[in-house]
């Protein structure tokens, strides 16, 4: 029986609901968090009774401004808390910035206390910063992929739309919050309540941890076509060290011609120009999300010298990547 479990059980058996710790981090996700709380809500709405509570935390314990701009007020600032509690970070966007040095202290320390952990959104950042999914399956919002892939290499990256690992969770973001309650109410309390929860949210298609955040490439892309989808496939997977449209074309059973009219008719543009835009935006996720150097950043996105790097960002971005990310740290410094 997993730690999860074991805490379930001693709380069931005990009759009292149980509390989760929303730890609000400073631009979080307005959605992570209320599709979160709605769950806990109408489950004690369905059961007739109170079988969760919760309380809003925040560093400082006044109040914290979510991505939306909305304030909210928090109950508790960063204390200690109950043995059994459950606390959920809640992250957004520049969550590299709301990862304070008193927030990590105060994480590593509920941790060393056995309490259940989560991370809602980017907060799978937080976590990993705090060295608490070191050797753990974990995930996080598909953005934040490359950079968090970059940056933890001692934690087991999924694609998954949450991961349950012992008593670590973390969430992809956005509606799978509601995933992850699902589960947890189910676990708790039976199927048939997750169930008549998800009625009430109009939540049709529940998600579990062996599903995937992104929507597949035809869907992504707007094309059903088998060879397509499989060359743009590879080409995400070798971002590093991209592979030529002859060989791509030749892997689908193509020739490059062929392949070239393909992507033209329903991309307008040639799988070189496609490739290139691929590996700028990782380059741009890293550059925003990371403090790998311009030079690291080039390599990791398959650019032999940061100069020719340096003209395609421009080309594409209209700034250079020195300059990109100069204003990203003018910004988080305000």
């Amino acid at each position: 029986m997993s730690l999860q479990n074991h805490i379930v059980k001693v709380e069931v058996e005990a009759g009292k609901p149980r509390r989760f710790v929303f730890v609000l981090l400073d631009q979080f996700t307005l959605l992570c968090f209320s599709a979160a709380v709605e769950s806990l809500r109408i489950a004690n709405r369905m059961a007739d009774k109170q079988l969760y509570e919760w309380v809003l935390a925040g560093e400082g314990g006044d109040t914290v401004r979510c991505s939306a701009g909305a304030e909210f007020k928090v109950d508790i600032d960063l204390a200690e808390l109950n043995r059994d509690d459950v606390i959920m970070l809640c992250g957004g966007i520049e969550v590299q910035h709301a990862t304070t040095k008193r927030l990590l202290n105060w994480i590593r320390r509920e941790a060393r206390r056995g309490l259940l952990i989560g991370g809602l959104c980017t907060a799978g950042y937080t976590m990993a910063k705090a060295g608490l999914l070191d050797n753990k399956k974990a995930t996080i919002h598909w953005e934040n992929q490359d950079s968090f892939a970059e940056e933890f290499d001692d934690v087991e990256l999924t694609k998954s739309v949450f991961v349950v690992d012992n008593n670590r969770i973390t969430t992809a973001g956005g509606t799978a919050s509601i995933d992850l309650m699902l589960k947890i109410i189910a676990d708790d309390h039976g199927e048939e309540l997750a169930n008549a929860v998800a009625d009430q949210l109009i939540y049709s298609s529940i998600r579990t941890d062996q599903d995937t955040q992104r929507l597949s490439v035809p869907t992504r892309i707007g094309v059903r076509h088998p060879k397509l989808s499989q060359v743009i496939q590879m080409m995400e997977n070798n971002i590093e060290e991209p592979i030529s449209p002859s060989i791509l074309a030749k892997d689908v059973g193509m020739s490059t011609r062929q392949l070239e009219r393909l992507f033209r008719r329903y991309l307008n543009r040639s799988p070189k120009r496609y490739y290139m835009e691929l590996r700028l935006q990782k380059a741009r996720n890293l550059l925003m999300q990371t403090d790998m150097s311009v030079i690291n950043v080039a390599l990791a996105c398959g650019f032999a010298s940061p100069s020719h790097f340096s003209k395609c960002y421009r080309a594409h971005y209209e700034i250079t990547p020195y300059r990109e990310r100069g204003s990203q740290a003018a910004r988080l410094s305000i």
